[in-house]
C-alpha cells in the first residue's frame, strides 16, 4: 500500500498535469531510481555482518521505497549468520533483476503443508513406541539480531508534534451515516438535509406516488435513505447525495412484481461504435438522466410506507401508493427500459434487431 501511494504521488492524473509529489513539493520528482516491484535482488552486506570466506549478499524481494532516502525495502528469501528469513530490511546497495520475480507461499498454505506433514508422520510413528521423552527446554537468553549501523542511518524526518498533528486530523473525517437519524446529527446536517430534498422534490415533481389508504389484504413496502459523499479525483467532497430506495427484497412474486429483464448494450457493439468513431474521426457524446428509474411507470400496484422524515401532517396512517418507479423495486430496470424505448421510437430512432438497445 505504501509503495503503491509512493508511485500514484509521483504520476500525473487526468485532473492535473503536475504531480502530486510537484505540487506538494514545488520540484519535479526524480524517477531514475524507481523499480519494478515485486522483482528479485541481492543486497550487499555491511561490513560486521561479512565473514572473511562468507557471501556478500543475500537473496531478497524488492517491495518498496523508504520514506525520507533513497533506500529500498527488501524481503529476504535465505537466511544466513546475521539475517533471518521473511524479515524486511532496508538498504540502497542492491544489484535488481528487473524480469526476475518469484511466487511467496502464503502462510495458509505453508499451516496446511505443515499439519498435513505432521499428521503423516504421526500415523507412522503411532505404531512404535508408545513413550516419548519430552524434549528439554533451553535456558539459554537468546539476544535479538540487529541489521547493523546500515539500517539506522533512514529514519523519518520531522518533529514528534507534526506527527501527533496528522494522526489526529486523519481521523478527523466523518463516515457516511447510515441513517436518517444519523444524518441530522451529524456536523453536515445542512449539507444531508440539501441532498435529501433535492432527492424528494425529484419525486414529488416526476408524480412518482400519491396518499392513499391501504386496502385490506396488502402489505406496505419500507424505505430507506441512502446517504453517500461523492468525492473528486484529489479526494475533496464533491456533492453530498441521497438516493430513497425502496426496500425490494420484500418483494413477492406474482404478487408484487412479474418481469424484471432489462437488456444492455453488448460490450462487443460498444467496441464497435469507439472503433467507427476512432476511424472517421467522429465526436461521441455521453449523457446521463438523472433519476432515471423514476420515471419508469409501473404496471402493478405497489404501497410504500411514508419515508422517514417526510410523514403528511394529518396524514400520518396513509401510505404512498407507487405510480412509479422507484430505486430498489425488482422490476424498475425493465420499466425505466421500457418508458426509455418508447420515447426514443416516438422519436423517429429505429430499433436495431441485433441489439435490443442500439438504435439508428
Amino acid at each position: 500500500m505504501l509503495t503503491a501511494c509512493y508511485i500514484l504521488n509521483r504520476t500525473t492524473n487526468k485532473r492535473s498535469k503536475n504531480t502530486p509529489y510537484e505540487l506538494w513539493c514545488k520540484k519535479v520528482p526524480n524517477l531514475s531510481y524507481l523499480k519494478v516491484w515485486g522483482c528479485r535482488a541481492v543486497v550487499r552486506l555491511t561490513e560486521p555482518k561479512r565473514k572473511t570466506l562468507g557471501e556478500r549478499g543475500i537473496d531478497c524481494i524488492f517491495i518498496g521505497y523508504v520514506e525520507h532516502s533513497r533506500a529500498y525495502r527488501f524481503y529476504v528469501l535465505e537466511s544466513n549468520d546475521s539475517v533471518s528469513v521473511n524479515t524486511v530490511i532496508e538498504s540502497r546497495d542492491a544489484i535488481f533483476d528487473e524480469e526476475r520475480f518469484t511466487s511467496i507461499t502464503r502462510p495458509r498454505d505453508m499451516i496446511h503443508q505443515s499439519s498435513s506433514k505432521s499428521t503423516t508422520q504421526a500415523e507412522d510413528v503411532s505404531g512404535g513406541a508408545s513413550y516419548v521423552p519430552e524434549p528439554r527446554k533451553s535456558t539459554r537468553v537468546r539476544k535479538a539480531k540487529s541489521f547493523g549501523s546500515d539500517f539506522q542511518l533512514y529514519l523519518v524526518e520531522g518533529t514528534r508534534n507534526e506527527t501527533i498533528y496528522q494522526y489526529q486530523y486523519c481521523f478527523n473525517i466523518e463516515e457516511d451515516p447510515k441513517t436518517f437519524s444519523e444524518a441530522m446529527v451529524s456536523r453536515d446536517v445542512h449539507f444531508w438535509k440539501e441532498a435529501i430534498h433535492d432527492e424528494i422534490d425529484s419525486i414529488m415533481h416526476n408524480n412518482t406516488w400519491v396518499l392513499a389508504d391501504l386496502p385490506p389484504g396488502c402489505k406496505a413496502l419500507g424505505c430507506k435513505w441512502i446517504l453517500k459523499r461523492k468525492m473528486k479525483v484529489d479526494g475533496t467532497i464533491d456533492k453530498y447525495k441521497a438516493r430513497l430506495v425502496i426496500q425490494g427484497f420484500t418483494q413477492k412474486e406474482g404478487i408484487d412484481f412479474f418481469d424484471t429483464y432489462a437488456p444492455v448494450a453488448r460490450i462487443s457493439t460498444i467496441r464497435l461504435l469507439l472503433a467507427l468513431a476512432a476511424i472517421h474521426n467522429l465526436v461521441i457524446h455521453q449523457m446521463d438522466v438523472k433519476t432515471a428509474f423514476l420515471n419508469g411507470e409501473l404496471d402493478e400496484e405497489i404501497y410504500m410506507k411514508q419515508p422517514e422524515g417526510f410523514l403528511m401532517p394529518g396524514n400520518e396512517h396513509k401510505v404512498c401508493k407507487l405510480k412509479k418507479s422507484l430505486y430498489g423495486l425488482k422490476q424498475a430496470p425493465k420499466q425505466w427500459h421500457q418508458k426509455f424505448d418508447d420515447v426514443v421510437l416516438s422519436n423517429g430512432f429505429s430499433l436495431n434487431q441485433a441489439d435490443k438497445c442500439v438504435y439508428s
